[in-house]
């Protein structure tokens, strides 16, 4: 068996030591232990997949492991990564740690909360290491489950309407993903549901694709943000608790972009460059209307979410740019935009904890009360609007590079109308920073308050440290990512 089973089977034992803890600081313990434990295992696999690549091995996949798992349908528990995977696990490894931080102090019911959130990592994991698409498929249903409970008991504000608007929205969006996954088994004549077995078969009908693309695209797109399928988003992460607002923009979002380049885009190739043109547009006016809409917030989850929107219609509109160098920064903006909203999230959730208010316009002078938190919010700025040095930087640039080799006007059109988010997103950011962190404080009250915490600094620092980690020593994560894009893209481009 593959040692990538770990990743489902160190989330399982932490659910039952989990239920087996009798006070706070078990719980408390079993978290730290188990995702220390994952957090290793992820760093472990990166720098055994560098050395692999690195020594000569050329395979597309490794650590690959299959077994049937229900022989009528040709299901099969298998395994594998790749460059994109490995990144992706890294990233969910990061989030999941320093999410356990960040929900350090919270009650009540922690034990509860904590089951859910494993639970809801669990399949986060489990989707990134597998390649048959029917056991991907479950394992982004185990992720989106638990959504519903963490945001409608432990959320706050209109929380049980984000709830139900959230999981009646990528219910639906799941819906068409099955249909669309039974319909490429049907159609291909596979004998197995293996995302890499069917892709090197060519054998699905181009109208057959043409049906089935926007299945897929969308279903995925959904949990990507795709206009206009995203009103979900802003709501969902205005109300969630903070250590899950981390996790669901910084990672479970990530699925959507994956899930749409793997197996939409990599199955159905012909109908992606006959039918890209159209989800192009929709992510266009997700790039330039996410960063829009955050201009007008108030609410600094709001603004945030509306970002995420921005940034994550990015991923889709490199991913359908189609060149090498868009797709490598598309998979370098999931990994960047996770660690970046992480960060963002992670800070707002402390500073409301304090506060008890996410309203600008009764903030201020906050940089004089917690100027840990308020250093930490700069830096989440500066990184947010792509300032060189951060991971923001070499991700938006690698994109709209790569965006613009395509020699046609109406890609590079696109490319121009999307690089108007830059300077939006710049107007936004400094906006808040100025208006929150600067200034008189106007409410005595908060002249009471107190900087973070040891739990809370050690996970802002952790996710700082990450966010200008990838920004100055991008090399590493951006050659991993190449070799992966390569494979897919030929199959696609031909």
């Amino acid at each position: 068996m593959s040692i990538l089973t770990l990743f489902v089977v160190i989330p399982a034992l932490m659910l039952l030591g989990l239920w087996l803890a009798k006070s706070l600081n078990q719980v408390r313990g079993v978290m730290v232990a188990g995702a220390s434990c994952l957090l290793a295992l992820s760093v472990w696999l990166t720098i055994y997949f560098v050395q692999q690549r690195a020594a000569g091995n050329t395979d597309v996949m490794l650590l690959t492991y299959s077994t049937p798992w229900f022989k009528p349908l040709n299901i099969a528990y298998s395994v594998g990564v790749d460059g994109i995977s490995v990144v992706m696990l890294l990233l969910s490894s990061v989030i999941v740690f320093t999410g356990t931080f960040a929900s350090w102090q919270l009650k009540p019911m922690t034990k509860e909360y904590f089951l859910w959130f494993t639970l809801l990592s669990t399949g986060v994991y489990g989707f990134f290491i597998c390649t048959d698409m029917f056991t991907m498929f479950m394992f982004y249903e185990v992720a989106l489950i638990p959504m519903y409970l963490l945001i409608g008991v432990w959320g706050s504000g209109n929380k049980e309407y984000a709830a139900m608007k959230l999981t009646l929205m990528l219910m639906g969006g799941s819906a068409l993903l099955i249909l669309g996954i039974l319909g490429i088994y049907y159609f291909s004549g596979a004998t197995t549901m293996n995302v890499n077995e069917i892709a090197a078969m060519h054998n699905i009908p181009v109208d057959i694709q043409k049906v089935f693309f926007p299945f897929i695209f969308i279903g995925f797109g959904v949990l990507g943000a795709l206009f206009p399928f995203h009103t979900w988003s802003p709501d969902g992460h205005a109300s969630a608790p903070t250590a899950v607002s981390m996790l669901h923009a910084g990672v479970l979002m990530k699925l959507g972009g994956y899930g749409c380049f793997r197996v939409a885009m990599y199955l159905l190739p012909d109908a992606a460059n006959e039918l890209a043109w159209i989800f192009l547009i929709l992510t266009t006016i997700s790039v330039v209307y996410g960063a829009l809409s955050a201009c007008v917030q108030t609410d600094l989850k709001y603004i945030n979410a509306y970002s995420s929107v921005s940034h994550c219609g990015l991923v889709l509109f490199a991913l359908l740019m189609m060149t090498k160098t868009s797709c490598t920064g598309a998979i370098l903006q999931m990994l960047s935009h996770g660690l970046m909203t992480a960060l963002f999230f992670a800070l707002i959730g402390m500073i409301y904890g304090r506060t008890h208010t996410r309203d600008i316009r009764y903030l201020d002078g906050l940089m004089k009360i917690m100027p840990f938190l308020a250093v930490g919010y700069v830096i989440a700025g500066l990184a947010n609007l792509g300032l060189p040095g951060f991971s923001g930087f070499i991700a938006e640039m690698t994109i709209f590079v790569g965006s613009f080799e395509n020699p046609d006007t109406f890609h590079r059109v696109a490319t121009i109308i999307a690089c108007t988010s830059i300077v939006v997103t710049a107007v936004y950011i400094l906006r808040v920073v100025g208006k929150i962190l600067y200034g008189e404080v106007k409410n005595p009250h908060y002249l009471e308050l107190t900087d973070a915490t040891w739990d809370e600094r050690f996970a802002v620092i952790c996710l700082i440290a990450c966010v200008a980690g990838l920004g100055l020593f991008p090399l590493w994560a951006s050659n991993v990512i190449n070799d992966a894009v390569g494979p897919i893209l030929e199959n696609i481009i031909k």
